[in-house]
């Protein structure tokens, strides 16, 4: 038998005007248990998050992505996979839960193939994530941690730049027990747009860069943390979201939605830690996290 240990970390994207484009890895963590055997058939077990929830057989998303993922190395499917997951990133929260599993899938996957990594690469680990996922903005942060900037070239190849954030950088995420589909969120978004909003957007998103790189100021995040482009018009689909993060806006935190929502994303800083709990009630958690600087994690049993 042959076991891998896989550590993928929860990620945000958009980050308020950098929609499709930026993300941010955070302090929460799926732990992926993946072990080749001679025994034929697939063997699931799920402790946390989607327990009792999520199918236990080949339509495991992990299980999907490796299977992809053998398919496109051109390695043979093992006779039987044995995954434990021990998941603390909520689902459909806008919190990379399926990025997260996708990553780990197909890094799980590589590694118990016995390929070395120029055989497939980081590159191409980072290419299959973005096709199986859809976007690259929670795949890019996921994989390499930090801070990230994705985007797609002219013939549909992703690419991505990692930042270091600045240490003052604390995301506190408020996470509602409700759910909601990215297709869902996504579905709401207007095929057109405004030249003046795509304009606003993109300097937000550049003063974002320069916020959370170099000065994490309340005053500043507050101002690069605006957009324009898609959390009013997914409002219909979340309104406690949206109603949070404007009543948070509204007393200084700089706030947006994470991902496709519902969860809230605010960035805490020294004068502004105490004005997120007042503001939340008692219908969220409020998860208090730092910036995942490495992204995913892969790690043998036997060589620890």
């Amino acid at each position: 038998m042959r076991t891998v240990d896989i550590r993928v970390p929860a990620t945000s994207a958009n980050l308020g005007p950098g929609f499709d484009a930026l993300g941010l890895a955070l302090s929460l963590y799926d732990e992926v248990r993946a072990t080749l055997t001679d025994e034929r058939g697939v063997r699931v077990t799920v402790e946390g998050e989607g327990e009792g929830e999520v199918d236990l057989g080949e339509g495991h998303l992990v299980i999907r992505t490796m299977r992809e993922t053998f398919d496109r190395m051109g390695v043979p499917q093992p006779e039987g996979i044995n995954l434990h997951c021990r998941n603390r990133i909520p689902h459909a929260r806008g919190l990379g839960s399926s990025s997260a599993a996708v990553c780990a899938g197909i890094l799980a996957a590589r590694a118990l193939s016995g390929a070395a990594e120029q055989d497939f690469s980081d590159d191409k680990v980072f290419a299959l994530a973005t096709e199986m996922e859809g976007h690259p903005d929670n795949v890019a942060p996921c994989l390499a941690g930090g801070l990230t900037v994705a985007w797609s070239d002219h013939t549909g190849t992703p690419h991505m730049v990692k930042l270091a954030p600045d240490e003052r950088v604390r995301p506190v995420a408020v996470i509602p027990s409700t759910r909601l589909a990215t297709e869902t969120a996504r579905g709401l978004l207007p095929k057109d747009v405004p030249h003046k909003d795509a304009s606003f957007n993109a300097g937000r998103a550049a003063l974002l860069i320069a916020a959370l790189t170099q000065r994490p100021e309340r005053g500043l995040l507050l101002a690069a943390t605006e957009d324009r482009l898609h959390q009013h018009y997914r409002a219909p689909a979340m309104p406690q979201s949206v109603d949070l993060v404007e009543r948070l806006r509204a007393v200084g935190v700089p706030a947006v939605v994470s991902g496709a929502g519902p969860t809230v994303l605010a960035f805490s800083t020294s004068d502004t830690q105490d004005l997120i709990a007042p503001e939340v009630g008692n219908d969220w958690h409020i998860q208090q996290m730092d910036v995942d600087p490495v992204g995913a994690n892969v790690q043998f049993p036997e060589t620890r």
